[in-house]
């Protein structure tokens, strides 16, 4: 006598042939897990490496640098590249740093890159100005996330560690390029006849960090850890938003390595990671609260934000790029015009190659 078929083995057999479209639209309806937070190990190696810089620059023999005396060495700009993909214009940049391989420029910066070393964006280091030693011990990064600050943080503690001259810290990406070059950079930075001045008055340099106090939507970014999550540290009407992109002042520099107490509210993990831009507010808030005198609300780094996409702003492609371009990005309602600006496509390098001595560098 034949058995019939178990009544279940059609139910099992459809089940198991709609798990792909499952999985498929599990994936494409459910949001994704939100990336984990700063480790305890990570934590722990971001600590020492603060404290070793905030150690560096309280020694006696370290002794800041006077502009006014022409036997001092000069001051120089630690430029800080936070990349978690190849840096597609290496080229362009090393022709910024070294116009016709300047000794005397050479003396007046660094180079320093955090590089997510889980990405491996290269074999090896392109090289020049970008060489292996430039590589810091860097940790993983996700967008969105505390772990952009603690990794621009790690890039200002080195560059205090390395060189006591470094004076301004600039934060860039891999997809910003210089509008200016480096000559005329420096000399807006380090403008010896004003800041003669300034000096004689007891002022300082100011770090050009952008600081938005009304925006539409700070109330949703304050609130995406959730509700009352930010006091008593991080009061609302404190709460600032401005570009990720910013100069700061050795000044500044230090007292952002040495900060703890907002870092406490910053570092944790946003319930809407949608309206989670931690990079965006944990630098402006801070600076504006400790020292809003000593900061001039305004980034040297041009964004477009005119077509913006999931939180991207506009990118530029080869068939946008014309000198046209380049002298609109420059132009600024500001002191300073901006010297910087993102975000450009990998495949926009040979163009801007080609116009770099006769438009980019040209000041």
């Amino acid at each position: 006598m034949i058995s019939s078929p178990s009544p279940w083995i059609p139910t099992l057999t459809l089940l198991l042939l709609s798990l792909p479209i499952i999985f498929f639209f599990t994936s494409h309806i459910l949001p994704p897990p939100p990336p984990p937070i700063l480790s305890l190990p990570d934590e722990l190696d971001d600590l020492t490496l603060f404290r070793r810089a905030a150690a560096v620059d309280s020694h006696p023999t370290h002794k800041p640098i006077s502009r006014l005396g022409s036997t001092n060495r000069k001051p120089k700009i630690a430029f800080l590249f936070l990349t978690n993909t190849p840096l597609h214009f290496a080229p362009l940049w090393e022709r910024f740093f070294n116009p016709n391989n300047s000794v005397q420029i050479k003396n007046l910066y660094n180079v320093y890159v955090h590089s997510d070393p889980t990405v491996k964006p290269y074999v090896k280091p392109p090289g020049g100005v970008f060489s292996q030693d430039r590589f810091i011990p860097a940790k993983q990064t996700f967008r969105g996330t505390a772990t952009l600050i603690a990794a621009a943080r790690r890039l200002i503690a080195a560059a205090i560690i390395d060189d006591p001259d470094n004076m301004f810290f600039t934060l860039v990406s891999q997809h910003c390029i210089p509008l200016y070059s480096f000559q005329f950079v420096y000399n807006s930075l380090f403008e010896i006849n004003d800041h003669q001045v300034a000096e004689l008055k007891g002022l300082k340099y100011k770090s050009f960090i952008e600081i938005i106090d009304q925006d539409v939507n700070l109330w949703d970014r304050y609130t995406a850890r959730g509700n009352n999550v930010m006091t008593p540290e991080v009061k609302f009407e404190n709460f600032r938003v401005g570009s990720q992109f910013f100069t700061l002042t050795r000044r500044h520099g230090l007292m952002v390595v040495k900060e703890r107490r907002l870092w406490k509210k910053f570092r944790l993990p946003c319930l809407r990671p949608q309206s989670c831009y931690p990079e965006e507010h944990y630098f402006p808030t801070f600076l504006s609260n400790v020292d809003p005198d000593g900061c001039a609300g305004y980034t040297l780094t041009r964004v477009n934000w005119t077509d913006s996409v999931n939180g991207h702003p506009h990118t530029y492609y080869p068939s946008e790029l014309s000198p046209e371009l380049i002298f609109n990005l420059r132009r600024s309602s500001f002191a300073l015009p901006y010297m910087f600006a993102r975000k450009f496509s990998p495949d926009c390098l040979k163009p801007l190659m080609e116009m770099a001595d006769e438009v980019i560098f040209r000041d």
